[in-house]
């Protein structure tokens, strides 16, 4: 057997991603001086539970992380997918920390993946699970994924922080050999809106004073507004009380844009200083307009994706045959411009951006780096 040749890496910026694209390159790698210099050093809870989760979905992977947590090494193995896994996301991060890289690794299994995941479902860190069953699974059909059978997720209980008990039930399919290229940069007109809002443990009333909150704001542009409420309690209402809303506006050309705002009692992190006083909740009128007015700034900024989705969009581009991918976005966003520099380092995949001063928009192009499910083949 020869010698692994491990990529060094440093810091604990963009680790998630990281790992998935490292997963998906095989190639091994070693992050050093992870949080070296804060004074609680190493890996986070939820960094170490995403690790488990990479662990349980593949074979022959490889984990090892030093006394202190500041130094990591990771060999991925094979993908393999299947059923009846379930996977405890804590309560550190929400579910939706969890999905992303799930969604991209799910693609590329020798089986279809069938996972529960347990934990809060809905806050003010992370997409929500509502946004990710929405929009970021409609996405992946342009990329040649088929929207039916095997794609799925239900949301069995919902979770606030910070007590959670959320569970979700997540499905992906295989892709068969290579996903699809898309030209995909007509962002076209805004033609309806949907959304959930959603409570636990709190009174019903206030999932309508948001819906009308949020309506008394859309109406003014556009008829079609339908706003759904999801008020859950006793076992399927998690362990903590919490409310919010997912918004997404659906365009004339397919596309989906979307926002979400969640409010909960959370307790101070970990690393945050202990607060003298309780958080006061924001009021479920000023939440409906708060996230009615981030959609609409996510359509202004124009694009076929909304600002959260950028990352996923580039990465899916970059795993596509070897074709030109075409897109537009609304600004790039400091996220978005990390997954690029993250994209050239581990798949060699360089994008062509051009700026289009007539909307505001960037347009970005590159040939993809033709990444196959060699998962599959393996039986």
């Amino acid at each position: 057997m020869g010698k692994v040749a491990y990529k060094k890496l440093k810091g604990s910026k963009n680790l998630r991603q990281r790992l998935v694209l490292a997963t998906l390159a095989g190639t091994p790698v070693v992050v050093e001086e992870i949080r070296s210099e804060e004074t609680s050093p190493g890996l986070r809870p939820y960094e170490v539970s995403l690790l488990r989760l990479l662990e349980s979905i593949s074979d022959d992977c490889l984990v090892e992380i030093n006394e202190t947590g500041t130094k990591l090494r990771y060999k991925p193995g094979v993908l393999m997918g299947g059923k009846r896994h379930m996977h405890d996301c804590g309560l550190s991060r929400s579910i939706g920390y969890f999905l992303e890289p799930l969604i991209i690794l799910g693609l590329f299994g020798k089986k279809p993946l069938t996972i529960r995941l347990k934990g809060i479902t809905n806050d003010s860190k992370d997409p929500s699970v509502d946004t990710f069953r929405t929009t970021t699974l409609h996405m992946l059909k342009r990329f040649g994924v088929p929207i039916g059978d095997g794609l799925d997720l239900k949301i069995e209980r919902r979770g606030a922080p910070p007590l959670g008990g959320g569970e979700i039930l997540l499905q992906i399919p295989i892709v068969p050999n290579t996903l699809s290229a898309a030209h995909w940069t007509d962002e076209g007109m805004v033609k309806r809106i949907r959304g959930i809002a959603f409570s636990t443990k709190v009174s019903p009333q206030i999932v309508n004073r948001v819906i009308y909150a949020a309506r008394g704001i859309f109406n003014s542009f556009i008829p079609d507004v339908h706003i759904f409420s999801d008020h859950r309690t006793n076992a399927t209402g998690g362990g903590s009380p919490g409310y919010g809303i997912s918004l997404v506006a659906e365009t004339t050309t397919g596309c989906l844009i979307s926002a979400d705002v969640a409010v909960s009692d959370r307790k101070a992190d970990e690393m945050e200083e202990e607060l003298d006083e309780k958080p006061k909740l924001t009021p479920p009128e000023e939440l409906g307009e708060q996230a009615a007015s981030m959609l609409l700034e996510e359509i202004e900024q124009g694009g076929v994706v909304d600002s959260t989705h950028q990352g996923l969009l580039f990465i899916l581009c970059a795993l596509c045959p070897p074709d030109v991918s075409k897109v537009r976005v609304g600004k790039l966003t400091p996220y978005g411009m990390e997954t690029l520099r993250n994209i050239r380092d581990f798949l060699g995949v360089t994008f062509d951006i051009k700026p289009d001063p007539n909307s505001g928009t960037v347009l970005l192009k590159c040939v993809g780096s033709g990444i196959k499910n060699l998962s599959r083949k393996i039986s």
